[in-house]
């Protein structure tokens, strides 16, 4: 279980800096920006990510492992 929200923690985190990089870089990165409801609320939804990965990774250190 831990492995698996570390795992999780990761996509989160990734995917939030890849829709941070590609707002302030227009590099084309990320799954943020591809979806479509999200249009204008693309930097707010790449934070919301960074913060539940985050979470994410705390809530697998507080497990034990295996």
């Amino acid at each position: 279980m831990k492995e698996l929200l570390e795992f999780l923690g990761l996509l989160a985190v990734l995917q939030g800096a890849m829709g941070l990089l590609h707002e302030f870089t227009d590099w084309n990165l990320g799954l943020v920006r591809r979806i479509g409801f999200l249009d204008g609320y693309e930097v707010y939804a790449s934070v919301a990510l960074l913060a539940l990965g985050g979470a994410l990774f705390a809530a697998a250190e507080s497990r034990k492992s295996g």
